[in-house]
């Protein structure tokens, strides 16, 4: 995984008109470019992801060049996504657990909803 910024690369709309974008992450799995791609796009940041279909070129092609990347379409958003990615890249899984209100289960820290009966992890103790 790795962290580039400083791309900057035209991507035509097909109407004859480019649309400058920045890149703002790349890792070897489409899984988690898709996904922090879903965490910007939450924030109502546009992103395109690229190279998505290039990894059977793997090998022909030097690995890291067929890596997905995702980039912003806006430079005023770029920064923002930075942060966002950086802060989700960084964050530590929760460790603390929870009980239900509604059931009683026992929950692990990283879920907000109940397996058992679909309650949510009450306010409170999501914050702790």
């Amino acid at each position: 995984m790795k962290l580039r910024g400083e791309s900057r690369t035209v991507v035509s709309t097909g109407r004859g008109s480019g649309v400058p974008v920045k890149m703002v992450y790349t890792a070897e799995n489409i899984l988690m470019v898709s996904h922090i791609r879903n965490v910007l796009e939450a924030h109502g940041i546009d992103c395109l992801l690229r190279n998505q279909y290039l990894s059977g070129g793997a090998g022909e092609i030097p690995p890291m060049v067929v890596w997905p990347e995702l980039w912003v379409t806006d430079d005023a958003q770029y920064p923002r996504a930075k942060e966002l990615v950086d802060a989700y890249l960084t964050a530590a899984p929760r460790e603390d657990s929870w009980t239900c209100p509604s059931c009683g289960e026992s929950m692990e820290g990283q879920f907000m909803i109940c397996w058992n009966c679909g309650a949510s992890r009450p306010e409170n103790d999501a914050d702790s």
